[in-house]
C-alpha cells in the first residue's frame, strides 16, 4: 500500500514537471523568431532588408533614401494589410484569378516573341523617297501646332570682347563667315545655334532668348535680325524663316516622325503577316481541330 501512494505522487511529479516544461516551451522555444534580415511584418509576411536593394537611385542623398525607404516600407505594409483584409472577405471563386493569370502570360511570351521577331526581320531603311512620297500624299496630317522659325542664334557674355565681330557675322550667309561664326562661338558663347537646316518651335526659342510678345505671328513678321541684352549676356537671333501654326508644317521639321510612323506601318505589316502565315501553315498540316 504504501509502494503505490509513493508511485503516484511520483506519476504527479512527473505530470506537473512536463506541465510546467510545455508552459515554457510554449513562452520561448515554441516562440516565432523573427528573422534576422526582417524589417517589417503583416500577420505571417516579413519585408526583408534585401528586398530594399536598388529601390535607391546612386547618387541619392542621405536624407531622399531615408525617405524613399520609408516610403516603400510603409507602401508595402498598405499593400499587405489590403490584401488581408481583400482575401478575407472575397470567397474562392472572387479570389480564382487562374483564368486571367493564364491570359496575361501567354499575352506576355506571344509579345516576347514578336519582339524579337521585328528586332530580326524589319528593315529599318527609310528612303528619302519614302519619305517624301508619304509626306505629299498627308499634307492633312501634317498641320502646325505651334509657330516654328529656322533661326541662328547667338548668347554672349555681356563683356565679351568678341561682340562687335559676332554682331556683324550672325548676319552673314557666306559659308566663310559661318564658319568663323562657329569658331567664335565656341570660344566666347555662352551657347549658341547655328543649324539653319533644322526647324525650332518658336517658344523653345523663347525660353533661351528673352523675347517679349504678346503676338508672335506678328513678332515673326515684322523681326529678322534681333539684338538684346539682360544683366548677364547679349543676345543675337537671326530669323531666317518662320511657318505659323495651323499651316503646313515643313517636310524637314515632320522627317523624324514620318520615319516613326512608316517604320511602326511596316512592324505591323510584318506581324499581321507573321500571324497570317502561322495559321495558313497550322491549316495545311492540320496542326488544330474544331470541334
Amino acid at each position: 500500500m504504501v509502494a503505490n501512494i509513493t508511485s503516484m505522487g511520483s506519476v504527479k511529479k512527473n505530470i506537473f514537471f512536463l506541465m510546467l516544461l510545455l508552459t515554457f516551451a510554449s513562452c520561448s522555444w515554441f516562440k516565432t523568431k523573427k528573422p534576422d534580415d526582417a524589417i517589417a511584418k503583416v500577420q505571417d509576411k516579413y519585408l526583408y532588408r534585401s528586398d530594399l536593394v536598388g529601390i535607391v537611385p546612386k547618387g541619392t542623398s542621405s536624407k531622399d533614401s531615408i525617405s524613399i525607404t520609408k516610403n516603400y516600407i510603409n507602401n508595402w505594409i498598405e499593400q499587405q494589410l489590403m490584401l488581408e483584409l481583400a482575401n478575407s472577405n472575397l470567397n474562392d471563386k472572387q479570389k480564382n484569378f487562374d483564368k486571367q493569370l493564364e491570359d496575361y502570360k501567354n499575352s506576355l511570351i506571344i509579345y516576347a516573341y514578336e519582339k524579337e521577331f521585328v528586332r530580326q526581320k524589319l528593315d529599318t531603311i527609310i528612303s528619302e523617297a519614302n519619305i517624301i512620297s508619304y509626306y505629299d500624299t498627308h499634307h492633312n496630317d501634317f498641320e502646325l501646332k505651334d509657330n516654328i522659325v529656322n533661326v541662328l542664334y547667338v548668347k554672349l557674355p555681356l563683356k565679351s570682347p568678341a561682340k562687335n565681330k559676332i554682331a556683324q557675322l550672325y548676319k552673314s550667309d557666306n559659308p566663310k563667315d559661318r564658319e568663323s561664326l562657329e569658331k567664335l562661338c565656341q570660344q566666347e558663347a555662352a551657347n549658341f545655334f547655328l543649324d539653319d537646316n533644322v526647324w525650332l518651335i518658336f517658344n523653345d526659342l523663347v525660353k533661351e532668348i528673352p523675347i517679349k510678345t504678346y503676338n508672335q505671328e506678328d513678332y515673326l513678321k515684322t523681326h529678322e535680325f534681333i539684338e538684346m541684352e539682360d544683366s548677364t549676356f547679349n543676345y543675337f537671333v537671326h530669323i531666317k524663316g518662320y511657318k505659323i501654326k495651323e499651316s503646313l508644317s515643313p517636310l524637314s521639321f515632320e522627317k523624324e516622325n514620318i520615319k516613326s510612323i512608316l517604320l511602326n506601318k511596316r512592324k505591323l505589316t510584318l506581324l499581321e503577316n507573321l500571324r497570317k502565315e502561322t495559321y495558313n501553315d497550322a491549316v495545311k498540316h492540320s496542326n488544330f481541330t474544331i470541334y
